[in-house]
């Protein structure tokens, strides 16, 4: 059995070639090779690096492992649903939050109750008074002291020892003194302040007047 062979095909003719624009033909018919410039060709060879490779290597493993990975050698199991029931504090606490919440959300504004503050100023006593007087001229006398005021004195050579009454009056000042300086106001503690009006009487009056 023969086989037919195919006829080559007709060259193209000359009106089907391609044009080349006027000036690129010139170009090309006067192109002199002497106008070319002697360029050093430098061959670079860069090997990667180990870490280059190994990343390679990884890629290419896990890539093999995804396509050739066979779906026979899964083993089956069985999953085993578990719950755990809350115990006896978690549903405890559960409901006390939840209706300590539902509380706070349902709160109704309109049951508060409008409230009159009243302002009181009660007034101190005369011993109150005279303490006040008495702590601030001490506190004044010790922070506004002036060391220029002092006199020079030729101080005598005496051992005189104090008296008893004035050991116990150097030890009333310096403590006195001492509890001013380092009072501790963390110490103190609250105090339910009662409201009370008294009004002074004439002689109070008189004697706060007179003070």
């Amino acid at each position: 059995m023969s086989c037919s062979v195919p006829a080559a095909p007709a060259p193209p003719s000359l009106k089907d070639l391609p044009k080349v624009a006027d000036d690129l033909k010139t170009e090309l018919e006067h192109f002199k090779a002497s106008n070319l410039k002697n360029a050093d060709t430098q061959e670079k060879v860069i090997l990667p690096s180990a870490e280059d490779v190994a990343q390679e290597r990884n890629h290419n493993a896990l890539m093999d492992g995804v396509e050739n990975f066979q779906a026979s050698s899964l083993k089956r199991t069985d999953t085993k649903e578990k719950i755990v029931l809350p115990n006896a504090q978690d549903v405890a606490a559960e409901k006390t939050e939840k209706a300590l919440i539902e509380g706070i959300e349902r709160f109704d504004t309109s049951k508060l109750k409008h409230t009159l503050t009243q302002e009181k100023n009660p007034l101190p006593d005369k011993e109150a008074v005279q303490q006040e007087k008495t702590h601030q001229t001490l506190l004044n006398g010790v922070e506004q002291f002036d060391k220029a005021t002092m006199k020079h004195t030729e101080t005598a050579e005496k051992v005189v020892l104090p008296d008893k009454e004035a050991i116990e009056a150097e030890k009333g000042q310096r403590k006195l003194i001492s509890g001013i300086e380092n009072f501790d106001s963390t110490k103190l503690k609250h105090a339910e302040t009662l409201e009370k009006n008294p009004l002074p009487t004439k002689e109070t009056i008189a004697q706060e007047k007179s003070a």
